[in-house]
């Protein structure tokens, strides 16, 4: 598709805003596979400055509606409006390109490049050309200050020199999210961060998850419980495939629905 096609187009029609800052709106999002609906009519608004988290079971729909919102897997049915335009059609690179960024439940890294070199390739990606960067010097310079400003940003600085495969596995959860600022998404898809971290990276994930929602919506897809009441303004939980409630923690917590289909007393 050529960089005019880029231009996210609008639409007349898109679903009202909520109040706020929206940046994200997915608009009735339905998918199938073959007879069965693995989402239907999904809506979630995404908004500056706030976190909205994504919960339910194993086999909820909770995948399928990130990929979704990636670009990694079209809607049969539905839009996903970015700033009140339709991108829907767009892929996951040229949505990357216009402020959406992911990150994935598996680790995807470059483990033998340095922190530095991870996130400038991730910077890169953003240029309309990106390796003619190479022969231009104040594109290469605007992509380290870039790089370097989200190192920064996720807590990495000092480390730039590291190589990636070295670190633990929650400096390169660090480093992943690293990556995605550095492309400068104002929207974040966050597809469980906090995976398989201990305690005290997982606190340390949930401050860096406070800061970066300042300036930003973020869409946290995560099994954690405490950390999701921790940081999150606005819950969503989803079974089979359909949004079952949606509304702050509090709500959530003392959810009936909630509690029987998902949380368990134990866990509210």
């Amino acid at each position: 598709m050529a960089e005019a096609d880029l231009q996210i187009r609008g639409t007349a029609s898109a679903a009202p805003a909520a109040q706020g800052d929206v940046l994200l709106v997915a608009d009735k999002l339905t998918r199938r596979f073959g007879g069965l609906a693995a989402n239907q009519d999904v809506c979630l608004s995404l908004e500056r400055g706030m976190l909205h988290a994504l919960l339910g079971p194993n086999g909820a729909g909770k995948s399928t509606c990130i990929n979704m919102l990636s670009g990694d897997l079209p809607p049969s049915e539905g839009r996903i409006l970015l700033r009140g335009q339709d991108v829907t059609r767009l892929s996951a690179a040229q949505r990357s390109k216009i402020g959406i960024g992911r990150s994935y439940q598996r680790t995807n890294i470059f483990p033998g490049f340095t922190v530095l070199e991870n996130c400038r390739l991730a910077a890169q990606s953003r240029n309309p050309r990106p390796w003619k960067i190479f022969t231009d010097a104040l594109g290469l310079t605007d992509t380290l200050e870039r790089a370097r400003a989200a190192i920064v940003e996720a807590g990495l600085a000092g480390r730039e020199q590291r190589i990636a495969g070295t670190m633990s596995h929650g400096e390169q959860r660090q480093l992943e999210i690293a990556m995605v600022l550095a492309t400068d998404a104002e929207v974040l898809l966050l597809d469980e961060p906090l995976a398989g971290m201990g305690s005290e990276e997982s606190a340390q994930m949930v401050e860096l998850l406070k800061r970066l929602k300042q300036n930003r919506a973020i869409l946290l897809v995560e099994h954690d419980m405490d950390a999701v009441f921790a940081v999150a303004d606005t819950i969503t939980v989803m079974v089979n495939g359909v949004v079952l409630e949606s509304g702050p923690p509090e709500q959530i917590r003392n959810s009936a629905d909630v509690q029987t289909a998902y949380l368990g007393d134990g866990h509210v």
